[in-house]
């Protein structure tokens, strides 16, 4: 980052106040600190209350178009105290703001990444490979790898959405490059109808067409790319309910419904990270495991308790819970939790292990 737009990043003092109270800190400086190797997770809780007065703080004192190119993304990062730059070693997640009339610029990356929506709007839209996706409330857009993409406002309100990228595993942990480009245009041209990555990889498939090699770009590996794709949220909600309605809880995570990859209809839904979606309506049983997961909380209050410490959360907030320490949830009520977890890495090596805590 040049001198010149380094100047031009200045926070108020209260801003810089309030990030450091809170454990979040600027995309733009989380990126310089990007390329090391921190292994000490420690259970944490980002409270959304917190979170709102820094982005708020952030959108106040910085405009988008003074970001440097490439980071022209308005983002608080939770950053794990056992941690320099991201909530864990393996997943980035911030929560990202767009105000009103504004366009985030276009751009690709070959880090996977996707959008869930906290305060959304239909004329808010993430654009994917050419289509525009409506960001509404609890949708979860994905973003693959080499995918042209940008955000647009076309809302009179501010618009907060997370941010989940498989970063950290990629610069830190494998310590390899994010490739990255910038488009030639602030925004990509809507070349797609909406609706139509959905049409492509619903129940009905197009018959007799082979693979235009557009998805996932440059890459190869022995994964089915992920393609751009919507998941609505209405949709997500009426399976969990019908799930309820007629299926005994996993003991662990109550009714849980993954996200799966629509181009081969089972999880993960990126090689690298898997998410799923927890509705709880009576504590579960304590277990561990080695992956790491980090959890957003859609609806409902209770606490999660982490090797014997409580983390009491409420709509909205942020936690992660490390590798390898014994965990449960307790709902108040009902409740429902956005699950993310970087388990699909260590299946890939036949390397995960779970167990239940009372053994």
């Amino acid at each position: 980052m040049s001198q010149e737009v380094e100047e031009r990043l200045e926070l108020s003092s209260d801003t810089e106040q309030l990030l450091e109270e809170t454990d979040l800190r600027p995309l733009w400086e989380v990126e310089k600190s990007m390329g090391n190797v921190y292994d000490d997770v420690q259970p944490q809780l980002w409270q959304w209350e917190e979170i709102q007065r820094a982005i708020d703080s952030i959108e106040q004192d910085v405009p988008i178009e003074d970001l440097p190119p490439g980071f022209q993304r308005r983002v608080a990062v939770p950053i794990n105290v056992g941690m320099e730059n991201a909530i864990s070693n393996t997943i980035y997640l911030g929560v990202q703001t767009v105000s009103p009339g504004e366009t985030a610029p276009s751009h690709r990356h070959g880090a996977n990444a996707l959008r869930f929506t906290i305060d959304g709007h239909e004329e808010m839209k993430t654009v994917v490979a050419g289509e525009e996706f409506p960001m509404r409330n609890n949708d979860l857009i994905t973003t693959p790898q080499w995918e042209w993409h940008d955000h647009v406002n076309d809302s009179d309100e501010t618009a907060a959405w997370l941010d989940v990228l498989d970063l950290p595993l990629v610069l830190d942990s494998l310590n390899a490059t994010n490739v990255f480009e910038n488009h030639e245009l602030e925004r990509q041209p809507v070349t797609k109808t909406q609706g139509y990555w959905d049409s492509q990889y619903g129940q009905a498939r197009p018959a007799g067409e082979s693979d235009d090699g557009s998805i996932p770009g440059p890459f190869e590996g022995n994964c089915a790319p992920t393609p751009p794709y919507r998941f609505g949220w209405q949709e997500t909600l009426e399976t969990l309910h019908q799930r309820a309605d007629n299926d005994d809880p996993d003991p662990y995570d109550g009714y849980s419904m993954a996200y799966v990859n629509p181009n081969t209809g089972e999880p993960p839904l990126f090689p690298t990270m898997s998410f799923r979606a927890q509705l709880l309506q009576e504590p579960t049983d304590a277990h561990f495991h080695n992956a790491t997961e980090v959890f957003f909380v859609i609806e409902g209050e209770g606490a999660t308790h982490v090797d014997g410490e409580a983390l009491e959360w409420g709509q909205w907030d942020i936690f992660v819970v490390p590798p390898d320490t014994p965990h449960h949830h307790e709902p108040d009520d009902e409740a429902i939790l956005l699950g993310i977890t970087d388990r699909p890495v260590f299946e890939a090596f036949n390397f995960y292990a779970e167990a239940d805590a009372s053994e």
